[in-house]
């Protein structure tokens, strides 16, 4: 059984984070539970490198993990057959047009090897209020006027959160994060956790005492 230090408790609206450097080693760099998903809590989240994650029937979680993957648009590698794809013409991408569309997918979609989604209603109910805030974004990719590939993060300063990502069609979500790094005015994206996928689109890890140097530079 885990045990979970006093301060990691969040007991009330005004209960700080503690400080990341004390998250735990196992599960990877859990740091508070409880609270709710408020925009203010969030933001302060955000700013300190920590983001909701927890799954079915557990209270919120939340996560600062060490290493953390990231990518940049000089580390992007794109592939000869990815840029064939891109310079095709294929697909079209789009920026918030479906933001509660967008969510809803990533929330239902059955996913390979997983029983469920970690976006709950109150994690879809938060992000939706976040983008209406100017907080969250989405970058869609559509085929043939239909959806095939959606993420949404948060966009805070120069760094991009990313929070969430799936794709219908082969391809289609590399195409979301090159257009991501290319169009937008990112210097970092946050991919949290090391993914194979976009590691291969040039994502590294780095300690999180770095990450967290970069998000005072950046924010």
């Amino acid at each position: 059984m885990i045990e979970i230090p006093k301060n990691f408790v969040l007991s009330s609206v005004d209960t700080p984070f503690a400080d990341v450097e004390l998250a735990l080693k196992e599960p990877n760099g859990l740091i508070a539970l409880g609270g709710e998903l408020t925009t203010s809590r969030l933001l302060s989240a955000y700013r300190q490198g920590i983001f909701p994650w927890y799954g079915k029937s557990e209270p919120v979680l939340w996560h600062s993990p060490d290493p953390r993957m990231v990518i940049t648009l000089e580390r992007l590698h794109i592939s000869k057959s990815l840029n064939k794809t891109i310079r095709s013409d294929k697909f079209e991408v789009k920026v918030n047009t479906n933001f509660e569309r967008v969510i809803h997918h990533c929330k239902t979609i059955q996913r390979k090897n997983q029983d469920s989604t970690r976006i709950d209603n109150d994690m879809a109910h938060a992000y939706t209020e976040f983008h209406s805030q100017g907080f969250a974004h989405s970058v869609e990719v559509y085929e043939d006027s239909k959806l095939v590939d959606r993420l949404y993060g948060v966009a805070l300063g120069q760094v991009f959160f990313g929070e969430s990502m799936f794709s219908l069609v082969r391809d289609a979500s590399k195409i979301a994060f090159v257009y991501l790094l290319i169009n937008m005015p990112y210097k970092l994206v946050d991919c949290q956790v090391e993914n194979p996928h976009l590691k291969s689109l040039g994502a590294f890890n780095i300690r999180r005492r770095v990450f967290t140097k970069l998000l005072k530079e950046l924010l």
